[in-house]
């Protein structure tokens, strides 16, 4: 065989396992899904698995980084060109927050990329790049570091959140307010603008838009990975 053709064999391969994985995850969660379950629908070898993703955190790697991606781009439509950082960045964690709420299985999907080391660290860096160009004005002597050790902080925060299913004295609604207090407090953001951006998400049918996001990214991956997903999603 070519290289070529064994390029193309791999990225054939590699399509099918995360079509495979994406649908698995989002129908039974993450820790159900077994590797023999995703040999078997991807229809690929075990070697075959394990020579581009080693195991199934590997794949929960690739799809968080799409999801992050998509999160980013709906949270920008939401708020509009020329909105606050805050705000974006209010918008952005308070629909992470809602679409582990309307989800379970996405909640177990979000509680595993947070707890996966390397995933974690991905995260961490990742957004510590986001907020320095968002808040960098609120806090100009610090640099990426600074904004990566702070976001450690937050992301534990918002994991802590997403862990705790809401309840009827603790509100989908209070629980992202509770986030925002402290979340926007830790970078400095001053105290009106907080206040707009809480103000502005408690304005929000946060639930229609976690909704519509979930569905948006639904689309997004069965498009890109080339399957769909059963009626119930």
């Amino acid at each position: 065989m070519t290289r070529i053709a064994r390029r193309y064999d791999s990225e054939g391969a590699k399509r099918r396992i995360l079509s495979a994985c994406v649908r698995l995850f989002i129908e039974q969660g993450y820790r159900k899904t077994t590797m023999a379950e995703i040999i078997r629908v991807a229809d690929v070898s075990a070697s075959t698995f394990q020579n581009i993703f080693d195991n199934k955190s590997g794949v929960l790697f690739t799809l968080t980084e799409f999801m992050f991606e998509n999160q980013f781009a709906i949270a920008r439509e939401i708020v509009g060109e020329g909105a606050r950082p805050s705000l974006f960045y209010a918008v952005e964690t308070s629909l992470q927050i809602a679409l582990a709420e309307i989800n379970e299985n996405v909640r177990e999907n979000y509680l595993q990329a947070y707890t996966t080391p390397a995933i974690m660290r991905f995260i961490n860096e990742k957004l510590a790049q986001v907020l320095h160009t968002l808040f960098a004005c609120y806090r100009p002597e610090d640099s990426e570091e600074d904004f990566y050790q702070l976001e450690i902080g937050t992301s534990g925060i918002i994991r802590s959140y997403m862990s705790v299913p809401c309840s009827e004295t603790f509100p989908l609604e209070l629980k992202i307010r509770r986030f925002l207090e402290m979340s926007l407090l830790a970078y400095s953001i001053p105290e009106e603008e907080r206040m707009a951006a809480i103000d502005f998400v408690s304005r929000m049918d946060v639930r229609q838009s976690a909704d519509k996001a979930l569905q948006r990214l639904f689309k997004a991956l069965s498009v890109k990975f080339q399957f769909t997903f059963t009626d119930e999603h």
